[in-house]
């Protein structure tokens, strides 16, 4: 299979000041993510707030370059790229972020805001951009008179779905969606995801969808990739994941998803302690400190990703539940 994005052991980490006579110290925001995602296809990126999900998400959006390791979208290199491949590839990768109110200028009309990325991308007449600015309302489920609006005359949902057509001015192959509905209401989420998933299915878009709400994942996801302190804890496929979770990590998320059948009884995972700093992790297994099942040996060393069940999980115990 031919793939839309490919990264291999993707890093980035930051040089963080501690003061004048103290050495930097080193912040692994990403720590070695591999992951494929192809035409069509949605790969959510889920974990605790601080996990590494949205730094992942700037990457693959060329907004920050790795630290490390190889990235490719549509077949072309982006780790250690020249500025004209990038300035080239950025069109094919646009990111809709959580915020609808915040990542929309107030200033401008509708209208303007849509038409932006072509003005700044290509050399299309005022006419043509104002046609395929209407035209891309009209998919989203804008109505003709709101090209002449400003952003605080609509509501949450609806300037999502406008920053949601902008994403799509310029044609994109693969949509970076950093927690889209987390500031929705649940109904007005349930509105938005069935028309990312309509979009998709009619553009045959790639979507990496940034996510800490599993039910959500569930909905739209096609693949899963778990992440703890900046590491891939496990990954694969949707259906396997959420049916058989080998890391206890993704067995205690997964606990604390509300359930639509009341019958159905989930025993509850609750997590000791708190999240260690990114700047001091654990030694071995980031998770070992809140881990119930952890052993003198998961302090040794990090274990790596490992066929378990269904899925890859990064532990030496996979699917232990006690």
């Amino acid at each position: 299979m031919s793939w839309l994005v490919e990264a291999k052991d993707l890093k980035r980490h930051y040089a963080v000041s501690r003061g004048a006579f103290r050495e930097a110290a080193t912040l692994k925001a990403v720590d070695g993510a591999s992951f494929t995602l192809a035409r069509g296809k949605t790969l959510a990126v889920v974990g605790e707030s601080g996990c590494g999900k949205s730094t992942l998400a700037r990457m693959v959006a060329m907004i920050e370059p790795p630290t490390a390791g190889q990235l490719e979208i549509a077949g072309k290199r982006v780790d250690g790229a020249d500025a004209a491949t990038l300035s080239a590839l950025r069109p094919k990768v646009q990111m809709v972020f959580q915020n609808p109110y915040g990542s929309l200028n107030p200033r401008q009309k509708i209208g303007a805001i849509l038409e932006e990325p072509l003005l700044v991308n290509t050399s299309l007449p005022k006419g043509q951009r104002t046609g395929k600015a209407r035209a891309m309302m009209a998919a989203v489920g804008l109505r003709p008179e709101h090209y002449d609006r400003y952003p605080h005359m609509f509501s949450g949902g609806q300037r999502q779905r406008i920053a949601i057509a902008r994403a799509l001015m310029l044609e994109p192959d693969v949509l970076v969606l950093d927690e889209p509905v987390s500031a929705l209401d649940i109904s007005i989420q349930a509105q938005v995801l069935n028309l990312l998933a309509e979009l998709q299915q009619r553009l045959n878009l790639a979507y990496l969808f940034i996510s800490h709400d599993l039910s959500v994942v569930r909905h739209i996801a096609n693949d899963v990739m778990v992440m703890y302190l900046g590491k891939v804890v496990e990954q694969g496929r949707a259906q396997d994941l959420f049916a058989a979770p080998q890391h206890p990590y993704t067995q205690a998320l997964l606990s604390a998803t509300p359930q639509a059948d009341p019958e159905k009884k989930r025993q509850r995972i609750v997590l000791k302690g708190e999240l260690p700093s990114p700047l001091s992790p654990p030694s071995g297994c980031a998770f070992r400190n809140r881990c119930p099942f952890a052993v003198e040996a998961c302090a040794a060393s990090a274990p790596p990703l490992v066929r378990a069940g269904a899925t890859e999980a990064a532990c030496i115990f996979p699917h232990r539940k006690g």
